[in-house]
């Protein structure tokens, strides 16, 4: 799979977590909604992969999780997840539920 193979997928499941959260059914809803999670993070590492070179074992060993916190620190973005927690507290409430998916 590419990049844009996970974008796609991220984009189908998300459209399927909200018909299931409509439908009140909240724990399909929920294992749909952190699979797109998982989705989006692994385009995020993707997009950081130049084309035709070879990745390192190490890093195939850490992307195939599923994760979110270890993806969120392969792809670089804890960073930009402890700020904008810092900022919005309702994000880190969110992100508090989310991240313990699996």
């Amino acid at each position: 799979m590419n990049r844009i193979d996970f974008q796609q997928l991220a984009q189908l499941r998300i459209k399927e977590a909200e018909a299931l959260l409509q439908a009140t059914r909240y724990d399909g809803a929920y294992y749909l909604a952190g699979y797109t999670i998982e989705c989006a993070l692994k385009a995020c590492i993707a997009k950081q992969i130049r084309e035709h070179d070879f990745p390192d074992k190490n890093l195939l060993t850490k992307i195939y999780t599923h994760d979110l916190e270890q993806l969120i620190g392969v792809a670089g973005l804890h960073g930009k997840l402890s700020e904008r927690s810092n900022l919005d507290k309702d994000f880190a409430v969110n992100w508090n539920l989310v991240k313990a998916w699996k």
